[in-house]
């Protein structure tokens, strides 16, 4: 199976100003754990986690004044569609991330995750009724 077979098209991008409180609420309405952070002016493509964020709560940052790309990762490792999901679940084995970013020509197209993975990789997946 490849990437482009499980990963989420549902693709949250939010700007470099976002405050942690804002890309937090974002990420919960659309039911995703991680946001595509584009700064076109520094960094390009970035990812901002829920981890990223719970680790500045954690420390006692407040999510208001805590800005996206002071958190942001930008030492990212993307993932193509045509991808396995065993390479893909290499990366992130290696990287020690739960997300890679889908880009396809450059644009993201999707993020996957180690829950799509394991989704796919499911039993109960492949014996359910079609």
């Amino acid at each position: 199976m490849l990437v482009r077979d499980a990963m989420s098209t549902v693709v949250l991008t939010i700007g470099p100003a976002h405050t942690l409180r804002q890309a937090a609420a974002l990420m919960s309405a659309r039911h995703v754990g991680a946001a595509v952070v584009l700064d076109p002016d520094d960094s390009g493509i970035g990812i901002l986690t829920e981890r990223d964020i719970l680790n500045s709560v954690g420390l006692g940052q407040s999510p208001d004044a805590e800005r996206a790309h002071a958190h942001t990762t930008t030492d990212v490792v993307f993932a193509a569609p045509s991808w396995t999901l065993e390479e893909a679940a290499h990366a992130m084995t290696h990287g020690g991330f739960r997300h890679l970013i889908v880009l396809d020509h450059g644009e993201p197209v999707g993020i996957v995750s180690v829950r799509d993975i394991i989704r796919c990789w499911s039993p109960m997946r492949q014996h359910a009724p079609a």
